[in-house]
């Protein structure tokens, strides 16, 4: 039970939309985000784009992190957009 007393599996479908987005872009920006900086250093990624800019290494991998989860979550996005854009599935199945 949530502060209002409603069940907390009760969520309106606003926000399981929101979250079948935003979950599965997070995992994958976390994935993404590990395997490139595996290879690839932030602070030598600065040199060679923005050497004036003072970005850290920590910085670097935030930045990087925010970027591909803004990436992952368009595509969840645009894939939600394509599913529902037929209209098909909004009306009733016939009996």
């Amino acid at each position: 039970m949530n502060v209002t007393g409603q069940p907390l599996d009760d969520a309106g479908p606003r926000v399981r939309r929101i979250g079948a987005i935003l979950w599965p872009s997070f995992f994958s920006a976390g994935v993404c985000t590990m395997v490139f900086f595996a290879f690839i250093d932030p602070l030598e990624l600065r040199q060679i784009t923005f050497p004036q800019w003072p970005i850290t290494r920590q910085l670097g991998y935030t930045l990087g992190f925010f970027m591909f989860w803004l990436a992952t979550a368009a595509s969840s996005l645009f894939t939600w957009i394509l599913l529902r854009a037929g209209g098909r599935d909004q009306r009733p199945p016939p009996q």
